[in-house]
């Protein structure tokens, strides 16, 4: 099993910045890819951001050029800088890990931005 704790959530203005933790533990070793979704209300969860075990990254349209995934493979934790932040980015933010064909979450943190 791989237990997954987020942090860093919180209301924030529009154009303002958050940064999303998320440390791992448990069997790690079954990690390759890790990455954050985020579900808002009344609407589907979405990939927001990856990060493969060699570092290449991949990112949703909507967070290109405001948000950076980026992985500390001695802490087992991966991070999502988010910068220029708008109102649609209001969510909760989920992190997982994937590895050995299983897909572990994290409980999600809420992240608002107000207008």
């Amino acid at each position: 099993q791989v237990q997954l704790v987020e942090s860093g959530g919180g209301l924030v203005q529009a154009g303002g910045s958050l940064r999303l933790s998320c440390a791992a533990s448990g069997s790690i070793f079954r990690i390759n890819t890790m990455g954050w979704s985020r579900q808002a209300p009344g609407k589907q969860r979405e990939l927001v951001a990856i990060i493969r075990s060699r570092g290449s990254t991949n990112y949703a349209d909507s967070v290109k050029d405001r948000f950076t995934i980026s992985r500390d493979n001695a802490k087992n934790t991966v991070y999502l800088q988010m910068n220029s932040l708008k109102p649609e980015d209001t969510a909760v933010y989920y992190c997982n890990a994937e590895g050995s064909g299983l897909t572990y979450w994290g409980q999600g943190t809420q992240v608002t931005v107000s207008s």
